[in-house]
């Protein structure tokens, strides 16, 4: 619960509150007097709760747990968060030289937050460290929280080395001076934590002490980040962040802003002030534009390279795709841009779709390009750059050096040696994108394929009854043309049909083809089952391994001040590099392989569309030929019919005045032997009807008539 509302002499007892003498971090300050004894105490009213997500939650003590109490000091419960904290964090050899981006920029956005949830509560942290940040998983995300607000308190200049031991690195330096402080001594700590979190390491002289660094940094200019001391104890000041660091080239620039707002030495101008319209201080104003910033991260296949875009609102693939072209010099036409799960991105669609909601990190997620004119991809495939530092001891790797030197040259050799692996990584990943895309293609080849046999089973079923029609009515064509009839033009016809019959059975073949098929089937099944389809990092995995060993035993070394060659480092280093040019030279055959089979399948798509298109045409036209036969059929009996009934009519007309009566006459006769021709009447009151057919001999014809009142 939070405090209760400040009342004046509000009586508890004998304790007559009289005033509130201040206001402190985690509550206010009141003055409360004894009125029989007349004896004074200050008492503080502590909050409870503080309910942010980026700031520990203090719990209810169990009352079992109370007997627990030292002197009958009251305990405070908080939650456990189960990943320890931020310095176990740093303190991983692979990240000497800095958490990766996805990290950092976690860590802006909760700590970030945090911090100005504590500020808008009146609460000054004064002690921000890697120690007082934690980290809990929530839904299989890690979040960073604020703990140990129990330093919020204030500080003189006795108190430093007694409340503070062990943290002043994190300090601001108007805590030093014992000068009067602000919100603004949280911004140099978080200021600091940013740094240590991208390089490695504190920013100001990080291996003096601070009233040593203090003397030494006073003097820095408004926008220095770092300053380091070189070899003849100059100290050299730098505006930019140092390389080696894991950070974007899009990053940077705002990065190194923000720091330059965070550090400055004078707390007054610390942050920036605040911006008028919003009243909230520039530096979380420029933080929450680059979390909101919106990047692409490409890793060009050909070049190894990663390339960060930052994203316009509302900019479309096109514009994107210009820019990789300038860039990377890879023609827009040629551009395949794939995701990880081998899905070309959408030209409809806004490039903002190669950014995942919630993700951030060029090391979290990664759009992969592809130079469709190259099915060969042969480099130049070279290892990332090494640090000059590690450059020197691979050059020089009998020269003794200090270890406190070497413990940051091995650091960073360790750095080095992980990033080799993570950039087989990705270009792995990057392999298996391609791999799913040409399945991908696969799919729709078998498909067409399908599609091809179903429209040519079609075609040769048609073909086959047609043939067979036509051959049938041929044959009896001949038959009856002696005596029948005949039509020269017909018969033409017919036969130029079932000459065009006979040739769309070769389109409707389309054995070639399926070969083609299989054999790319095979190949794809195959390239699926070579072991380069699967990652090879196991040799890689146990190099690193080695040098984080190597890097430990170096911190262990005793005394500090001692000196060491680099011969073991070095040949890690280099078995390493040997080993990474192996992978990558199996990695980029095998990806080769598969660009080739793709393109493969891509040649084919249209030979298998103009066969279908062909068996389509061949189609229509073998049912307008038996269309067309068909109506040539009916036509001719038509003729035969007329032909006859002009020959031979004969007329029979029966009156009869019976208005009231209806006549039905059955009139029938003999056509020939074994056949009876019939004719049926009816009428009312005065029937007519005639009959035409062959010559008729009188007796043949038949005459019945039948009367009803119907």
């Amino acid at each position: 619960l939070m405090e209760k509302p400040f009342r004046h002499n509000q009586l508890c007892g004998s304790w007559l509150m009289k005033e509130r003498l201040g206001t402190g971090g985690f509550g206010h300050v009141y003055l409360y007097q004894n009125e029989e004894t007349s004896e004074k105490i200050a008492v503080k009213l502590c909050r409870l709760e503080l309910n942010h997500l980026n700031v520990v939650t203090a719990k209810d003590v169990p009352e079992e747990m109370m007997h627990i109490a030292l002197n009958d000091l009251p305990l405070l419960a908080m939650e456990y968060c189960s990943k320890g904290d931020l310095r176990k964090l740093l303190s991983k050899p692979e990240n000497c030289c800095g958490l990766k981006e996805s990290e950092v920029l976690a860590l802006l956005n909760d700590v970030g937050s945090g911090i100005q949830y504590l500020h808008e509560n009146k609460i000054i942290h004064r002690d921000l460290k890697p120690e007082n940040i934690v980290l809990q998983d929530i839904s299989g995300k890690l979040v960073h929280k604020i703990i140990d607000l129990g330093y919020a308190k204030d500080l003189d200049q006795g108190s430093l080395c007694t409340s503070f031991v062990g943290t002043l690195q994190y300090l601001a330096p108007e805590l030093f001076e014992g000068k009067s402080y602000t919100v603004t001594v949280d911004y140099w700590s978080f200021g600091t934590m940013i740094f240590e979190c991208c390089c490695g390491f504190r920013p100001f002289l990080h291996n003096l002490q601070p009233v040593q660094w203090y003397v030494k940094v006073r003097n820095k200019g408004p926008k220095d980040i770092m300053a380091v001391e070189d070899m003849n104890g100059e100290v050299r000041f730098s505006t930019h962040l140092p390389y080696p660091n894991n950070m974007s080239r899009t990053l940077l620039e705002p990065l190194e802003g923000l720091l330059q707002l965070m550090l400055k030495w004078d707390p007054v101008q610390r942050g920036g002030g605040l911006n008028p319209d919003t009243k909230q201080p520039q530096c979380f104003a420029l933080l929450d534009q680059i979390l909101n910033m919106k990047v692409v991260h490409i890793l060009n296949m050909t070049t190894t390279q990663v390339h960060s875009f930052l994203l316009s609102p509302d900019e479309g693939l096109h514009s994107l795709q210009q820019r990789i072209e300038t860039e990377t010099k890879i023609e827009l036409l040629n551009q395949e841009l794939l995701q990880e799960t081998g899905v070309m991105l959408d030209p409809r669609k806004p490039a903002a779709q190669c950014v995942l909601d919630g993700v951030r990190g060029w090391d979290s997620y990664i759009v992969y390009l592809f130079d469709k004119s190259l099915t060969k991809y042969s480099g130049p495939l070279t290892a990332r750059t090494l640090p000059e530092s590690v450059n020197f001891i691979v050059r020089e790797t009998k020269t003794q050096l200090p270890l406190s030197t070497l413990k940051k040259v091995w650091g960073e050799a360790v750095s080095y040696i992980c990033g080799l692996r993570e950039d087989y990584s990705r270009l792995f990943q990057g392999q298996r994108a391609a791999m799913l895309s040409l399945l991908r293609y696969n799919t729709n080849l078998t498909r067409y394929k399908n599609m091809m046999f179903s429209f040519s089973q079609q075609l040769k079923a048609k073909l086959d009854f047609f043939k067979s029609s036509i051959q049938y009515d041929l044959e009896k064509y001949s038959d009856q043309m002696q005596y029948g009839i005949s039509s020269e033009k017909m018969l033409k016809a017919w036969q130029e049909n079932e000459e065009k019959a006979a040739a769309f059975v070769q389109v409707a073949e389309i054995g070639h083809l399926d070969e083609e098929i299989m054999a790319l089937h095979s190949e794809i099944v195959e390239l699926q089952r070579s072991p380069y389809a699967r990652r090879q990092g196991d040799v890689m995995e146990q190099l690193q391994e080695r040098a984080i060993e190597l890097y430990r035993q170096l911190k262990a070394k005793y005394p500090q001040h001692g000196y060491s060659d680099s011969s073991e480092m070095v040949k890690v280093i280099v078995q390493t590099v040997q080993n990474q040019d192996r992978v990558l030279r199996d990695l980029y055959a095998h990806l080769s392989k598969i660009l080739l089979s793709k393109q493969k399948i891509i040649d084919l798509f249209p030979k298998i569309e103009r066969t279908l298109e062909s068996i389509k045409e061949a189609d229509s036209t073998v049912m307008q030929m038996q269309i067309k036969r068909q109506r040539e059929f009916w036509h001719l009996l038509k003729i035969a019919c007329v032909s006859l009934m002009a020959r031979y009519v004969y007329n029979i007309h029966i009156i009869m005045d019976f208005p009231s009566l209806y006549f039905s006459v059955h009139l029938f006769y003999a056509a020939a032997p074994g056949e009876q021709l019939e004719v049926r009447c009816l009428a009312q009151g005065h029937l007519s009807c005639g009959i035409a057919g062959p010559r008729l001999e009188p007796t043949t014809l038949g005459l019945g008539v039948k009367l009803s009142n119907r």
